[in-house]
C-alpha cells in the first residue's frame, strides 16, 4: 500500500488479488477443477459416501409450500413481482417513494450492470473497503471503461479523492472478501464525502447487507445513503435461490434494468415465488448462529492447527494460502513416503501418486488452496466454498457461515478440525511431482468432465 492509503496494483490481469500458479492459470483452468469436485462428488454420491455443504453459502431452490402451480416466467412475474420489490426494499432499506428494487441472474451481474450505466468511458471509480475490493467490481469498472483506484479504510479513501477529485463513482464494500468490516461511522463518511464531490455510491454489500445490521449493529444498505446497494441471496442466513438484489435510486434501479434485459442477465421471473420466500423467511437471529458455530469450529483449528496457520476476524476463520502453501510444502518434505499422519483417509475415489523422494513440487498459493479443498472434497465429501468463485475472490481457504446442524452431523467442531488436517496431509502428498498435482487438481486424463 502506498503511504496515502491506495492499494498497489498487485492484481492479476483478470482482476484477481492473487497471482495465477503454474496449474490454475486462468478461469478455464478453475472450470475444469470444478468438473473434477463435480465428478467426486458423483463418485461420493453413487457410493452412498457423505456430502456435507460447509461453504457457508445456500444454493438452492427453495420454494414455499405449497409452491405455486403458475410457474412461468409470465405468470411468476406478473403474480410475485410486486411481493417481491416490497420485500426486498424492506431487506435492504429502501423506501417505496424513493427507491426501486430489481432482481439479477447473480449478484456480479447486478454489479455489472450497475457500472455499465454509472460509469462512462475514461471515468475514474474509487473503490473503498476494509481491505481490496471484489474482482467484479474491478471487472465491471474495466468492462465499462473506467479507471479503477483501489483504496483501504477512509484515510486511503479521501487520499485518492484528493488525488481525484473528478471521480465519478464510488464503490463501497463493508464487508471485504477477508471479512474485515468497515465501522457504521466511516460507511457515513464515505458516503457523505463521496456525494460532497458530486459521485455516485455503489455499495457491494454482497454479505454485509445482513452480517453488518445483525451482528455489527449497522444500518441496512439503502439506509447508508448509498444510490445503488446489492447483495446475494444466497449469503449468510438467507435460502437461496442464488441471485442478486440490487435496489437504489429509483431512476437509477431503471437504468440498470434496461440494461440487464439487453444483456440477458435479469433473474428469470419463474424463479420469483422462491425469492419471495427467501426475502420472507430470513431471520437476523440465523446470522448470528452461523456465525456462533463458525467461531467454534475456528477455535478447533485453532487449537489443532495452530495460530500460525488459521487467522480469524470477527466473523470467520481462514487460512490463508500462502500458510496452506507452507504447510504442504512442510508436511510433504517431512512425510517422503507419502504416509496419512495415522489417520484413516475415509477416501472414496481414486488415490494419488505418493512422493518417491526428491523435492517436492512448488505451488502457488491459490493452488496449494484448492488442493486443499479438493483433498476435502475427495476423502470427506465436505464443499468448500473454494468452489463456489470461478475464480475465487481470495487464495485463501475461508471457513464461514457454517450451520450448527451441519457440524454437528460431522461430529462437531473437533472433527471438523481433524477433517482439515486430515486432508492437509494428504494434500501434500500430491507434491510428489506435476502430474500427481494435476491428477488431484483436474483428474485422471481420461476423467469425464
Amino acid at each position: 500500500m502506498t503511504a496515502a492509503g491506495q492499494i498497489q496494483d498487485l492484481r492479476s490481469s483478470d482482476g484477481l488479488p492473487y497471482a495465477a500458479g503454474a496449474f490454475l492459470t486462468d478461469t478455464e483452468a478453475h472450470l475444469r477443477k470444478l468438473a473434477e469436485a463435480w465428478r467426486h462428488i458423483r463418485h461420493r454420491q453413487a457410493a452412498g459416501a457423505e456430502l456435507h455443504n460447509v461453504s457457508g453459502l445456500e444454493r438452492g431452490l427453495p420454494l414455499p409450500d405449497p409452491a405455486s402451480g403458475l410457474l412461468d416466467d409470465e405468470w411468476s412475474g406478473a403474480l410475485h413481482g410486486e411481493r417481491v420489490r416490497e420485500l426486498g426494499l424492506a431487506h435492504l432499506g429502501g423506501t417505496a417513494d424513493r427507491h426501486d428494487i430489481m432482481v439479477t441472474n447473480r449478484l456480479t451481474a447486478a454489479l455489472f450492470a450497475a457500472m455499465q450505466v454509472t460509469v462512462r468511458p475514461g471515468d475514474t471509480v474509487i473503490g473503498v473497503s476494509p481491505a481490496y475490493s471484489h474482482p467484479a467490481i474491478v471487472r465491471a469498472v474495466r468492462d465499462a471503461g473506467g479507471h479503477f483506484v483501489d483504496t483501504v479504510g477512509v484515510a486511503g479513501f479521501e487520499a485518492a479523492l484528493r488525488a481525484h477529485p473528478g471521480a465519478s463513482v464510488v464503490t463501497l464494500t463493508r464487508l471485504a472478501v477477508t471479512y474485515d468490516i468497515l465501522g457504521a461511522d466511516d460507511l457515513r463518511h464515505v458516503v457523505d464525502l463521496a456525494h460532497a464531490h458530486g459521485a455516485v455510491v455503489v455499495v457491494d454489500d454482497a454479505g454485509g447487507a445482513r452480517v453488518g445490521p445483525a451482528v455489527a449493529g449497522q444500518p441496512r444498505t439503502l439506509e447508508l445513503g448509498a444510490d445503488l446497494g446489492a447483495t446475494g441471496l444466497d449469503k449468510y442466513g438467507v435460502i437461496g435461490p442464488r441471485v442478486g438484489l440490487l435496489g437504489g435510486r429509483a431512476d437509477l434501479v431503471a437504468r440498470v434494468r434496461a440494461r440487464c434485459y439487453e444483456l440477458g442477465t435479469e433473474c428469470r421471473p419463474v424463479l420469483y415465488p422462491a425469492v419471495a420466500n427467501c426475502l420472507e423467511s430470513y431471520r437476523p437471529e440465523r446470522v448470528r448462529e452461523l456465525v456462533g458455530s463458525t467461531r467454534r469450529v475456528g477455535a478447533a483449528l485453532r487449537a489443532r492447527l495452530g495460530d500460525a496457520l488459521v487467522e480469524e476476524t470477527p466473523f470467520i476463520t481462514r487460512i490463508p494460502g500462502e500458510a496452506i502453501a507452507a504447510e504442504l510444502s512442510r508436511r510433504a518434505a517431512a512425510e517422503p513416503s507419502g504416509g496419512s499422519g495415522g489417520e484413516s483417509s475415509g477416501r472414496v475415489g481414486d488415490g494419488l501418486s505418493r512422493p518417491v523422494g526428491g523435492r517436492p513440487v512448488t505451488v502457488a498459493p491459490i493452488e496449494a488452496t484448492a488442493l486443499l479443498a479438493m483433498a476435502m472434497l475427495r476423502d470427506r465429501g465436505l464443499l468448500t466454498v473454494h468452489f463456489a468463485g470461478l475464480p475465487p475472490g481470495t487464495s485463501a481457504l475461508l471457513i464461514k457461515f457454517l450451520p450448527p446442524e451441519t457440524i454437528g452431523l460431522l461430529g462437531g467442531p473437533d472433527a471438523f478440525a481433524a477433517a482439515v488436517d486430515g486432508s492437509l496431509t494428504r494434500a501434500a502428498s500430491a507434491l510428489a511431482d506435476e502430474d500427481a498435482v494435476r491428477h488431484l487438481l483436474f483428474g485422471p486424463p481420461a476423467a469425464a468432465a
